[in-house]
């Protein structure tokens, strides 16, 4: 009998989904051995180096993932309000004791390792949306159950502010397409890119012009509309409240954002040329991929990554040592490892029976997709740096566990689908 069950548990989990995840965890492991790699060190191996901690990590992490695989499935929908009060503590307690790192006070050192709360925050917050929408089925039309959702995700967002990080801050965006899948409106999606928008637009005109341009539009739309006064009073209410968020997001721009976030997305947008601060990385890191041609310089063989020209080339900018010594063919393979683990999963949230799995599901799927289109943009320079790692393949122990857990109960749900509502 106990022979029958395990056979059973051995068939409905995902191996497919698992295999993608070590692969994709055994190129940042040879990656990350290439980017630290020491040519008058070639023969030693320490697992205090940076690539002999990833190495503890994956296992470590495998070991985790299939820990998570034993547990019943209604485990995570019971404890997910404790998960998530857990987070929300670990968030609080790195703002009192945490280590600043590069101007972000945003890991708890444990002894020799450091943990990043923002990191496990997100599946955190999954298992939270997830429950709420599956135990009230609220209907995502309505004011209060918007706000809600947005009060489950805005208070991890606005305790990872304070550290400040900006980029961890803005991978929870990323639930608004969950949320999108189980009725929110799409004028909402549509209202948030006009305000991205006229974020960027806020930067290149003058702040007066584009006032005044709205405040043009605004009046030809009244004209248009003036004998219908609902719409009037709608139109007028848009545009005063897109006058307003020109100032706040003016404000935030010069006072909450960090000096480097500022010049980062200035010299992304064109507005400021620095190839020797805030652009270094960024150009050091296109032309290692550049160097990399079709098919590589080969493995060790890069000298962009060998001499150590791109900095932080084992964390945010992996993806340039994958490019120099891999080239177009390297690139390509993980980007199609993605696309199918992306594709893979999306495919699973859609065959749940359970509402809990699909928002969970869903929100696994939208949050590799934010880190991993960031993340290449940003070493191809595409995309501003907010330092977001590459899911599974940068180095960092946070990362690659928060990752795996989140993956992995995905997997248990899914393995359960029949049975688990």
């Amino acid at each position: 009998m106990q022979q029958q069950q395990s056979n059973r548990f051995f068939f409905k989990v995902d191996w497919i989904t698992i295999l993608i995840y070590m692969a994709l965890c055994t190129i940042g492991w040879v990656n990350i051995h290439s980017a630290v790699y020491n040519p008058d060190k070639a023969f030693s191996f320490s697992f205090t180096a940076v690539d002999g901690k990833q190495l503890i990590f994956i296992i470590s992490g495998l070991i985790l993932g299939f820990v998570i695989l034993l547990l019943e499935s209604k485990f995570f929908s019971i404890f997910a309000p404790i998960v998530y009060g857990i987070t929300i503590l670990l968030l609080i307690t790195v703002l009192v004791v945490g280590r600043n790192v590069g101007g972000n006070q945003a890991w708890i050192p444990i002894g020799t390792f450091r943990l990043q709360p923002s990191e496990f925050a997100k599946f955190g917050t999954a298992l939270l949306l997830a429950r709420y929408i599956n135990t009230f089925n609220p209907k995502l039309t309505s004011f209060k159950s918007i706000v809600v959702c947005v009060a489950i995700i805005a208070l991890p967002m606005g305790l990872i502010m304070l550290q400040p990080d900006a980029g961890s801050t803005l991978v929870f965006l990323s639930f608004m397409f969950p949320l999108y899948r189980e009725g929110l409106p799409g004028y909402l999606l549509v209202i948030f890119w006009v305000m991205v928008l006229l974020f960027i637009l806020n930067l290149y005109i003058s702040q007066v012009t584009l006032i005044i341009s709205i405040l043009v539009i605004g009046i030809a739309f009244i004209f248009l509309y003036r004998k219908k006064i609902q719409k009037i009073i709608l139109i007028a209410i848009i545009t005063v409240a897109s006058i307003g968020y020109l100032f706040v997001a003016k404000f935030v721009f010069e006072n909450v954002l960090q000096p480097h976030q500022r010049t980062r997305i200035e010299v992304n947008l064109g507005l400021k040329t620095d190839n020797r601060g805030a652009g270094y990385n960024v150009r050091q890191s296109k032309i290692a991929i550049g160097a990399g041609q079709v098919t590589g310089r080969g493995y060790l063989q890069g000298t962009q990554t060998k001499y150590g020209y791109v900095p932080e080339q084992s964390t945010d900018f992996i993806f340039s040592t994958v490019g120099e010594e891999w080239g177009f063919v390297g690139c390509t393979t993980v980007i199609i490892l993605y696309a199918f683990l992306l594709l893979r999963i999306i495919n699973m949230a859609e065959r749940q029976r359970s509402t809990f799995s699909r928002v969970y599901g869903y929100s696994l799927a939208c949050i590799i997709f934010f880190h991993v289109f960031i993340n290449i943009g940003m070493a191809t320079g595409i995309m501003p740096v907010i330092g977001i790692p590459l899911p599974f393949i940068s180095y960092g122990g946070s990362s690659l566990w928060s990752f795996t857990v989140l993956l992995f109960i995905f997997l248990k749900l899914d393995s359960n689908r029949m049975g688990f509502i």
